[in-house]
């Protein structure tokens, strides 16, 4: 069985699937010799042509020569570009792209000086340099593939696997072009010497020139230059093929010589096989050996308009309309000018673009040759496209799913893998432009992918970032460590002696705090819930706070002294109640205690302003006994102002009940605004005992408003003894309805717990009005004011029309119309049921409740002086 090496030194060829034979029509440029064709006036050199991440290396206004690179780069992929000619840089802006969509791209403008001067070129004899440095130069001078797919060369001649075969490829399939074919005739030595470097730096085991057998001439020419080359016999042969498009391509030229396919994907290097365009062989000789860079390559210009046409030797960067001028081009009616050949390459759509590196040929078809395009048609599914396609594709598919933009679908029917010969849209009967919606398929793959790449580098220099700044962090971290320990390293006895003394003071200060909090666990009873069996946080600070707040007020006591025993004990009291108002506000104020907590400090300043309030009623108790005792005079006048004055106090005793009732039904609803409950029944029974508790308040003033003027009909001392029996009465009795009221109140509140914020509202509302109605009433039992007590009320009612029309009108309803505000017990529930208040006119109700209260204290104030001014009358 013969090798693949044996079979390639006998010529055995291979067949190639698909392909089609079109008109090659070649002649009309390749019976001239190259020629070369005048300076352009201006050159656009696109900067990159090949590969990405390049920078200039000039800017506008430097003179260039010719060979001057004008990018410069780091990455692999990089070709630098070079001055086509020598000039001046006059413009770096974006020009028209020779391409199809004439995309604007970066490009340097260079206005030539007509010289065409060279730059200092480097020659260097081969045997001198080393595989990189020759891999390096080629890089350097910007080679690339000059079959047309513009691949970077010096890639290609470092490959990482180990190459058997390396063919050059001198097929030139495309009709109309013939570039190749004059190269190999003019230049087959320069070709030679060039594969001669390739065969150097890859040392592959057989070389394989390949020729179609449309050119008899070039294959005669390359046979005799190989016999007089120095490779060794035997490593290197010419190949003719039969002619059929397309089997210039690199897979299916491998094909057609070796009888082997490049899977999906892949490329030839992985088979050992590495292809070379003989214009990519010529430049390699010309850059290694003489230095030069890819400044021009050979260009076919043909076509039936065109007057002069042939190949020519053309600089990179010049012109298309300057070519199309120089060979004398005379358009037609919607002329196409194509750059490529008519089966692969592209009209262009403005003819002010430069010639690029893979630019090899000029095609201007008159309109016999190429004529109109035909309208496209429905697919009618004749399979055709899939018999000619080389690539052993399914067009159709292929097509479908490109024009519905699944651009997914058609990439999983390796979509990758054409070739865009153009055989499928040559053979369709419905005229359909095929290769058009795969080159557009094509690009919205490409540009997801780069998309997609964007991404993943964004995210890899994001977590690089979290992972730079976290070693900072750790950096930093060490560094105040090692700081930390330094500083206790160099710490004297002194400093350490220092430190210890201050984690002693804190230490005590702690030990200090918790004694204090455990001593005042005891007197928490007042504020903790029924059934609890550990103390919590709020109440053990509020018992620290009171208990440094009586120890504050007796070392006050201490130092100031009192005069008597009755004295010391109205001071402790009042100093109790004090200092329990105070230490629970500075709770609050310290730090911020839970709901159960904040209920519990209400309740503790409830009761301390309630047992001041007694505290202060003690000395009223005293001023009616010694009212009640003095001697009386046979004067009717003198007990009657005894008897009044006996009435104004009971009066005053009976408003002040009634306020510590009234207080003790704001803590039963501090209470009751905590709970958790929404039994309607419930709450209507506690708006019953509010209305209650103030019927009895009502009651209880107009007994005491009734006595009174009992009091001031008597004139006899009996009588005055009699006053004083109501004033018993009216105390017992006003103390009793107060006490049944609270006691109702706080049976409501123990039975009802309420979630309704507005049923709050309410029966808050109906306990300051039960308040403001006692006072008034209280105020009114008074016979008789004076002109100053008179004055002091309208200066109240004066300052609520100021403040608020609205609050003196609800005032004033409170004031003179008590009967609206207070129904009777019996239609207690409806009112409130009914008319429910608002946030403002619940802000209405206190405040006209507050100016109801300093009326009656005003009112009390009067009396007691009345009363003073009487008895001392009396006494007289």
């Amino acid at each position: 069985m013969l090798t693949l090496l044996d079979q390639l030194d006998k010529g055995t060829l291979w067949r190639s699937p698909g392909g089609i034979h079109p008109p090659e029509v070649k002649f009309l440029s390749n019976t001239t010799p190259i020629g070369q064709l005048p300076l352009a006036s201006t050159y656009l050199v696109p900067v990159p042509q090949v590969g990405e991440n390049c920078t200039l290396a000039v800017k506008v206004g430097d003179s260039v020569l010719k060979g001057t690179p004008l990018t410069q780069g780091t990455s692999i992929w990089h070709l630098p570009v070079h001055a086509p000619t020598s000039g001046t840089i006059v413009a770096i802006e974006p020009r028209a792209s020779n391409h199809a969509s004439a995309l604007p791209v970066n490009t340097c403008v260079i206005a030539a000086d007509g010289k065409d001067t060279w730059c200092e070129l480097v020659q260097h004899q081969l045997d001198d340099l080393s595989h990189q440095q020759i891999v390096d130069k080629v890089r350097s001078a910007g080679i690339a593939g000059m079959g047309g797919a513009a691949f970077p060369t010096h890639i290609k001649l470092n490959p990482v696997s180990e190459i058997d075969l390396v063919i050059i490829n001198g097929v030139e399939c495309e009709p109309y072009i013939s570039a190749d074919d004059r190269l190999m005739r003019e230049y087959s030595q320069d070709i030679l010497a060039g594969i001669g470097i390739i065969h150097r730096l890859l040392t592959p085991k057989r070389i394989v020139i390949a020729i179609e057998d449309n050119k008899p001439e070039a294959a005669k020419a390359m046979q005799a230059a190989v016999s007089q080359c120095g490779l060794p016999a035997g490593s290197i042969r010419v190949t003719v093929i039969p002619t059929k498009y397309p089997s210039g391509g690199e897979k299916q030229l491998i094909q057609i010589i070796t009888g082997r396919e490049v899977p999906s994907g892949a490329i030839p290097a992985k088979l050992g096989i590495v292809v070379h365009n003989v214009g990519t062989a010529y430049a390699i000789h010309q850059a290694v050996t003489q230095g030069k860079p890819l400044v021009e390559r050979v260009v076919t210009v043909t076509g039936r308009n065109v007057g002069k046409p042939g190949n020519y030797w053309l600089p990179i960067g010049t012109p298309v309309d300057h070519v199309l001028t120089a060979t004398e081009f005379t358009p037609e009616p919607d002329q196409k000018v194509i750059i490529g050949g008519p089966m692969m390459g592209h009209a262009l759509a403005n003819i002010q673009v430069p010639i690029l590196k893979g630019t090899n040929c000029i095609l201007v078809p008159s309109s016999q040759e190429i004529g109109s395009t035909p309208e496209e048609k429905a697919c009618i599914r004749c399979g055709e496209c899939a018999t000619a396609c080389p690539a052993l594709l399914l067009p159709q598919q292929l097509f479908w799913h490109a024009k519905a933009e699944e651009y997914d679908k058609a990439a999983s029917y390796n979509l990758k893998d054409c070739i865009e010969c153009g055989c499928c849209s040559y053979v369709c009967p419905s005229d359909i432009p095929l290769v058009e919606y795969y080159r557009i398929a094509k690009s919205a793959l490409k540009q997801a992918a780069d998309e997609k790449q964007q991404a993943e580098r964004a995210k890899q220099r994001f977590d690089a970032r979290l992972a730079r700044l976290e070693e900072e962090k750790l950096a930093r971290e060490a560094k105040a460590k090692e700081a930390s320990e330094r500083r206790q390293a160099s710490m004297t006895g002194t400093d350490k002696n220092a430190v210890a003394e201050a984690m002693a003071r804190i230490a005590a200060k702690k030990a200090a705090a918790q004694a204090v909090t455990g001593e005042s666990i005891t007197e928490e009873s007042s504020v903790t819930t029924t059934g609890s069996t550990e103390v919590p946080k709020g109440k053990a600070a509020v018992a620290a706070a009171i208990a440094r707040a009586k120890a504050k007020k007796a070392a006050q006591a201490n130092a100031d002294g009192t005069d008597t025993n009755g004295a010391e004990t109205d001071n402790a009291v009042t100093m109790d109640a004090n200092d329990s108002i105070s230490a629970t506000d500075t709770i609050a104020q310290e730090a911020p205690l839970s709901q159960k907590d904040k209920v519990a400090a209400a309740i503790a300043r409830a009761k301390a302003k309630k047992a001041a309030q007694q505290t202060d009623t003690a000395p009223l108790e005293s001023t009616e006994t010694a009212d009640n005792t003095p001697a009386l005079s046979a004067d009717d006048d003198k007990k009657a102002k005894v008897a009044a004055a006996v009435a104004r106090a009971k009066a005053k005793k009976a408003a002040q009940q009634a306020e510590t009732a009234a207080s003790d039904i704001e803590v039963s609803n501090t209470e009751i605004s905590v709970s958790d409950v929404n039994d309607a029944e419930a709450i209507k029974k506690a708006k019953v005992a509010a209305a209650v508790a103030r019927a009895k308040a009502k009651k209880a003033a107009q007994q005491a408003e009734t006595n009174a003027e009992n009091g001031l009909n008597q004139t006899t001392t009996p009588a005055v003894d009699s006053a004083a029996n109501v004033h018993a009465d009216v105390n017992a009795d006003a103390e009793t309805a107060v006490n049944a009221a609270a006691t109702d109140i706080e049976v409501s509140n123990a039975d009802v717990s309420v979630n309704d914020a507005e049923a709050i509202k309410k029966a808050k509302v109906a306990a300051a009005v039960a308040r403001a109605k006692a006072k008034k009433i209280a105020a009114a039992s008074a016979e008789s004011k004076t002109d100053a007590e008179i004055e002091s009320v309208d200066e109240i009612q004066t300052e609520a029309n100021v403040a608020s029309p609205s609050i003196a009108a609800e005032l004033e309803t409170v004031t003179t119309e008590p009967e609206a505000v207070l129904p009777s017990v019996g239609s207690t529930a409806e009112p409130i049921e009914t008319a429910p208040l608002s946030s403002d006119e619940l802000k209405k109700a206190r405040i006209a409740a507050t100016i109801a209260k300093a009326k009656a204290k005003k009112a009390a104030l009067a009396q007691e002086a009345n009363a003073s001014s009487d008895s001392s009358v009396t006494n007289d």
